[in-house]
């Protein structure tokens, strides 16, 4: 009669499956955690750059005003006061510009992780 159990191959062979299984979960979701990252990063830069760019608008804006108050006055603090107010504009709506580069420039959120995944099912799944 045989004697040898024929089970401890296939429990070796499980548990070989679920540490890979195990193993892989946990690469998908380092790879998910930096991502993540990234795009937090990506937004603080966006919020940033909008808090620049709100903050130089308003500054124009306000210099815009002072420049038709001291309209009445003498002759060079007028020209003075329309340059700082459209240097002010110019620097917010540059930083205007750069936020919305940055905002469409991002790659989709989970891109790489989900390429990743894809690659996964795909040889996981039988070939016919």
């Amino acid at each position: 009669m045989n004697s040898e159990p024929a089970s401890p191959g296939l429990f070796h062979s499980a548990r070989k499956l679920l540490a890979s299984l195990a193993g892989l979960a946990h690469t998908r979701l380092e790879l998910l955690s930096t991502e993540l990252q990234e795009e937090l990063a990506r937004l603080a830069e966006i919020l940033l750059a909008a808090i620049i760019s709100l903050f130089f608008a308003f500054l124009g804006i306000a210099f815009v005003a002072v420049a038709v108050m001291i309209a009445v006055g003498e002759e060079y603090r007028l020209a003075v006061a329309v340059l700082f107010a459209v240097l002010f504009l110019l620097i917010g709506g540059l930083s205007a510009w750069w936020m919305r580069r940055a905002a469409r420039a991002r790659p989709r959120i989970f891109d790489a992780s989900l390429g990743e995944l894809r690659k996964d099912h795909d040889v996981l799944m039988p070939q016919p």
